[in-house]
C-alpha cells in the first residue's frame, strides 16, 4: 500500500445478514434438508449481499468508499474465520482439502457436527445473545491464508463496481475466544500461536487487495475484556501481531481498520492508550465504543498522529433513538484526532433488527422512539453531516430526535407508581427461602422422586402444524375455541410422550409459545412484541426480542391454565415453566433511562405472583430458567460483583415466596459457567440444570470444586444438533458426571429445550437418555447400594 486510501466519513461495523425476511435462513435450512443444492444456497446468500448493498446505498452509505461491510458469513464470523485460516481441530482434519481449506459441506459439519463427532462448542459472544463457535486450537494446528469465500465476494462486488470492505474477526481476539484442543498439553494457551496465525492473515490481506479491496476491518471487541486489554500496551502482543501485519511488503495489504466495540479498549482509566498502540503499530484507522465505553481525551487523540479515529457513537445493540443533539456535541468535542474523525456504529447491527417502519402492529406511540439497523444507518449519516458542516445543516433531525424522547419521558405507562411502590418496599426477607437441607427433605416426601431422576428442560418440537395453527388464529382463519383444542390435544400427545418414554418429570411441551421471552412480554404490561424484529441468535436460529419500554406488572395469571391441564393428564409431577427476570432482560430491547436493578426488581414481582398462582394451584415443580445469566455478566471483574448482586437477586425475589415442599428448579446454557458459580449457587435454587453435553462435562468439576450442593443437571443430549447421541455416549456423560457429583444431588436431562429439533430425532435421544439413566442407575445400586 503505497497512499492511504480516505476513510469514509460515515459506516457502520456490519448489517444484520439474515435477510429482512430471513432469506438465509430459510436457505441455510433448506439445504441441509435436502431441498436446496449447494448452487442453489449460493445463490441465495448471493442475492441478499446484494439487496443488502443496494438497500445500504439507498439509506446513504457509498458504494464505492468502503464505508459497506462485507459480514456476509453463512452460519457465524467466528467460524468464517476459522475456515479463511484453515485453523480445523484434528478431530475434523479429514474435512480439509488438499491445500487446507474446508468446503460449504466441511463448513457445516463443524457448525453441526455428524454422527460420529460432536460439533464445535457454542458459548456467548461476550456479553451480547449472539453464540459463536468456539475454534479449537493445539500447538500443531495449521493455519493458512484460506479466505477464498471471502476474497471471492468482493472480487464479484469489485466487478460490479462496488468497493466493499472486508471483515474478520482480529488474530488477537480469534485466539482468545479459542479454547486448546483435546490432547494439547498442559499450560498451552492458544494465544502461543498468535506469530503463526498473523503470517496466515497478511496472506489474507494480500489476497483481498489484489480481489479490490481497499480496507480490511478487524474486530478486536476482546480488547475490551481484562485479559484482552492487558496485551494493548506498548510491545504487548497486540502491537507484535499489527506491526507484522501493517508491514508493507511492497504495497501488498489494504489499509487496516480495527475496531473496539463492547466496551473500552485496554486500561478503562486511560482509554486512548489501545487506540494509540494500535496507531504506533502503523493501523490506518481505530475504533472506540462510545456507548459502552470509556471516551479518550482530546490529547490522547490527538496522539494519534495520522491514524482515522471512528467514533462509535450510534448504539449498535439497542433500539432507542439516537439523542442526535447530545452526540453531535460529544463528536465536536472529539474531532481534534489529527487523522481526522469519523462516525460509526458502537458495535456491528446485526443485534438489531431491520427496519421498524416495516413493523405494522407496534403501539402507536412506539415506533418514534426506536431505531432499527436501517433508522440507525440514518442516525449515522445524519451525524456524519452535522460534524462535518455543523449542526444548522441537521436542524430538522435534531429536533424531531429530541421531540421523539422527550415524548417517551412524559409518556403514560413508562412511570407507574403502583410498581414503583412495590419495588421501593422491598425488604431482605423478600429474598430468602427455607435452609436447603429442609427443603430437600420436604421435597423428598412430596414427590418420591428415584435417584438420578430424568427430565426435559421444558419445550418440544414446534411442529409445522403447531407454528400453521397460532398463525391461523392470529390471521382469523380458525377462532379462539378452535385453537384452544389444538393445544390441547398437543399437549396431550407429548404428556403421552413422556409417559411412554419413561421419563420422571414432565412438561407439558410449550406449543402455546412462540418464543420463551416474547410469550412473557405478550402477558406483561410495559412490553411491546414486534412481528418482523429478528435477530440472529446463532446459525440458522433467529428470535424476536420483545421491546420493554413501561414498567413492568402481570395483569392476571397465564401460565397456570396450561400447566394445571398438563398435570390433570398424568399421575407424574409435572413443571410449570417460567423465564426467569435476567434473561427476560438479556433477550429484550430493554429500557434504557433506568437502571437495569429496578427494572429486574420490577419483572421479578411480576413473575413472583405467577409462581403463587401456580403453587397454589398444587403445581410441586416450577423451573424458572435463567439461560442468559452469565450473558449479562460485565466483561471486566471490576464491574462483576455489581451485577451479581442485582441480578441473583431479582432470581430470589421472583422464587422465594413458595413453601419449602415447593422445588424450584432453574437452567442455564451457552456459557462459561466457571466464572459464574457463585451466582449459580447464589439462586439458591433446588435444582439446576445447565448445559454441558458439547464441552463434554467441563463445567461438573468446576461445581465439585466449589462445592456446590444442591441438585444438579448437567446436560447429557445436546440438541443444538440434529445428531442422536448413542446410549453408550450418554453413559459416558452420565458417568463423567456421577466421578464429580454425588449420586442423590444428580438429575438427567438435555442441554437446552427441545422446541428447535424434530421429533424423530428427539424421541430417539430422549429414549437413549431414559435408558442410560436406568443402567446408571442399576450400577448405583448393585454397587454402592445407598447413593451418596
Amino acid at each position: 500500500m503505497t497512499t492511504t486510501p480516505r476513510f469514509p466519513e460515515a459506516t457502520i461495523l456490519g448489517y444484520p445478514r439474515i435477510g429482512p425476511a430471513r432469506e438465509l435462513k430459510k436457505a441455510v435450512e433448506a439445504h441441509w434438508a435436502g431441498r436446496l443444492d449447494e448452487a442453489g444456497l449460493d445463490a441465495a446468500a448471493e442475492r441478499l449481499q446484494e439487496d443488502t448493498v443496494a438497500r445500504l446505498v439507498e439509506l446513504g452509505l457509498d458504494a464505492q468508499d468502503s464505508s459497506i461491510p462485507a459480514d456476509f458469513a453463512l452460519y457465524d464470523q467466528v467460524l468464517d474465520t476459522t475456515a479463511a485460516l484453515g485453523a480445523l481441530p484434528r478431530r475434523f482434519a479429514d474435512l480439509a482439502a488438499s491445500d487446507g481449506s474446508v468446503d460449504t459441506a466441511g463448513y457445516f459439519t463443524l457448525a453441526r457436527g455428524d454422527a460420529e463427532r460432536a460439533p464445535l462448542e457454542l458459548t456467548k459472544w461476550f456479553d451480547t445473545n449472539y453464540h459463536y463457535l468456539v475454534p479449537e486450537i493445539g500447538p500443531d494446528t495449521a493455519f493458512a491464508p484460506l479466505a477464498h469465500r471471502l476474497s471471492s465476494t468482493i472480487a464479484r462486488h469489485a466487478a460490479a463496481g462496488s468497493v466493499l470492505r472486508p471483515v474478520l474477526v482480529g488474530p488477537v481476539t480469534y485466539l482468545l475466544l479459542s479454547k486448546p484442543e483435546d490432547g494439547a498439553p498442559e499450560g498451552f494457551d492458544p494465544l502461543d500461536r498468535l506469530d503463526d496465525a498473523v503470517a496466515a492473515y497478511r496472506g489474507i490481506l494480500a489476497g483481498l487487495a489484489a480481489a479490490g479491496a481497499e480496507w480490511v476491518q478487524l474486530d478486536e471487541p476482546a480488547l475490551s475484556t481484562d485479559r484482552g486489554g492487558a496485551l494493548a500496551v506498548p510491545g504487548g502482543a497486540l502491537e507484535r501481531a499489527y506491526r507484522a501485519l501493517a508491514a508493507d511488503d511492497a504495497g501488498a495489504r489494504p489499509a487496516l481498520f480495527v475496531t473496539t466495540g463492547y466496551g473500552t479498549a485496554g486500561d478503562p482509566q486511560a482509554p486512548g492508550r489501545a487506540l494509540r498502540v494500535l496507531a504506533e503499530a502503523g493501523v490506518e484507522a481505530v475504533h472506540a465504543d462510545l456507548v459502552r465505553g470509556a471516551r479518550p481525551a482530546g490529547a490522547e487523540l490527538a496522539a494519534l498522529g495520522g491514524t482515522r479515529f471512528v467514533a462509535g457513537i450510534v448504539d449498535g445493540r439497542n433500539v432507542w433513538r439516537n439523542d442526535l443533539a447530545a452526540s453531535l456535541t460529544l463528536l465536536e468535542e472529539l474531532s481534534g484526532a489529527a487523522g481526522g474523525a469519523s462516525v460509526a456504529t458502537s458495535t456491528s447491527l446485526f443485534h438489531v433488527p431491520h427496519d421498524v417502519f416495516a413493523e405494522e402492529s407496534l403501539p402507536a406511540h412506539l415506533p418514534s422512539w426506536l431505531a432499527f439497523a436501517d433508522q440507525k444507518v440514518a442516525e449515522v449519516r445524519t451525524l456524519a453531516a452535522g460534524l462535518a458542516s455543523g449542526p444548522a445543516g441537521v436542524e430538522r433531525e435534531i429536533a424531531e430526535a429530541s421531540a421523539a424522547i422527550a415524548s417517551r419521558a412524559a409518556f403514560e405507562g413508562v412511570r407507574r407508581e403502583e410498581v414503583r411502590s412495590r419495588t421501593s418496599a422491598l425488604t431482605a426477607a423478600d429474598v430468602e427461602r427455607a435452609p436447603a437441607e429442609e427443603r430437600a427433605e420436604a421435597q423428598r416426601r412430596r414427590l418420591g422422586l428415584p435417584v438420578l431422576p430424568t427430565t426435559t428442560i421444558g419445550s418440544f418440537p414446534q411442529t409445522g402444524e403447531v407454528r400453521k395453527a397460532r398463525a391461523d388464529v392470529r390471521a382469523g382463519r380458525i377462532d379462539e375455541a378452535a385453537y384452544d383444542g389444538f393445544l390441547r390435544a398437543e399437549i396431550a400427545r407429548v404428556v403421552a410422550l413422556q409417559e411412554e418414554l419413561g421419563l420422571d418429570v414432565l412438561v407439558h411441551g410449550e406449543p402455546e409459545r412462540n418464543d420463551m421471552v416474547q410469550y412473557f412480554a405478550e402477558n406483561f404490561d410495559g412490553f411491546a412484541a414486534t412481528t418482523h424484529g429478528w435477530v440472529q441468535s446463532y446459525g440458522s436460529r433467529c428470535t424476536r426480542p420483545s421491546i420493554l419500554w413501561g414498567d413492568v406488572s402481570r395483569p392476571e395469571a397465564f401460565t397456570v391454565p396450561w400447566t394445571s391441564y398438563a398435570q390433570s393428564l398424568t399421575a407424574k409431577p409435572l413443571k410449570g415453566m417460567l423465564t426467569g427476570p435476567v434473561t427476560i432482560l438479556a433477550w429484550s430491547f430493554v429500557r434504557d433511562d433506568q437502571p437495569l436493578r429496578e427494572t429486574a426488581n420490577q419483572v421479578a414481582l411480576a413473575l413472583r405472583d405467577e409462581i403463587a398462582d401456580l403453587e397454589s394451584a398444587g403445581t410441586a415443580i416450577i423451573q424458572v430458567d435463567e439461560p442468559a445469566l452469565r450473558e449479562l455478566l460485565p466483561l471486566r471483574a471490576a464491574d462483576q460483583e455489581d451485577y451479581l448482586a442485582w441480578s441473583v437477586g431479582a432470581f430470589r425475589l421472583a422464587t422465594s415466596g413458595v413453601r419449602p415442599d415447593t422445588q424450584i428448579h432453574t437452567h442455564l446454557c451457552y456459557s462459561e459457567f466457571g466464572e459464574v458459580i457463585r451466582g449459580i449457587d447464589g439462586l439458591n435454587a433446588d435444582v439446576t440444570s445447565i448445559e454441558a453435553a458439547r464441552s463434554r462435562m467441563e463445567v461438573v468439576a468446576d461445581l465439585a470444586g466449589f462445592g456446590y450442593s444442591r441438585g444438579i443437571g448437567p446436560g447429557v443430549y445436546d440438541i443444538h444438533s440434529p445428531r442422536v447421541p448413542s446410549v453408550e455416549e450418554v453413559t459416558g456423560l452420565i458417568e463423567t458426571a456421577l466421578a464429580s457429583v454425588p449420586a442423590g444431588q444428580l438429575w438427567i436431562n438435555p442441554d437446552c429445550g427441545l422446541k428447535t429439533r424434530g421429533y424423530e430425532e428427539t424421541t430417539a435421544s430422549l429414549r437413549h437418555l431414559v435408558e442410560a439413566a436406568a443402567a446408571a442407575r442399576t450400577g448405583l445400586l448393585a454397587g454402592a447400594g445407598t447413593p451418596r
